[in-house]
């Protein structure tokens, strides 16, 4: 688990890069689920690269040599989401950052998504999105 700390201190640093993914993508349930199987069968703490939190998908460039021990690995860039939205089986995407270290080997927002998302057979471009609404009209007294 990252500290949030680290995390704040990251996407103010040179070199991340985190995009907003307008409108918001999201993954159908049978994606969803077999997303989530893969992210749990690649987990860091078993021999993966994936670490997979209710609201944060980290990508790391190798497997940790533990519970709770990264050892070393360097974190390349993590996909903000939201489990139950819009309805109850599905999974939002609203944001996705990649650290420096992650720019510096090739990842891009759209890499990064996108393997995840192929886990579910879906891109970042193929993915559903959300439907944006009109904004509300000015208030007035």
């Amino acid at each position: 688990m990252h500290n949030p700390e680290v995390l704040m201190a990251e996407a103010y640093d040179e070199g991340v890069v985190s995009e907003v993914i307008r409108p918001a993508a999201i993954i159908p349930e049978e994606s969803a689920r077999a997303i989530l199987v893969e992210l749990a069968l690649l987990d860091v703490q078993n021999g993966g690269v994936w670490q997979s939190e209710p609201s944060l998908w980290s990508r790391y460039d190798r497997p940790w040599q533990g519970y709770g021990s990264p050892a070393g690995a360097e974190l390349i860039g993590t996909i903000q989401v939201a489990y139950g939205t819009p309805t109850k089986y599905e999974i939002t995407i609203y944001r996705a950052t990649v650290t420096r270290f992650g720019t510096e080997a090739g990842w891009t927002v759209h890499t990064l998504c996108d393997e995840a998302l192929g886990f579910g057979k879906l891109s970042l471009e193929s993915c559903p999105r959300a439907t944006l609404g009109a904004p509300p009209k000015p208030f007035r007294f």
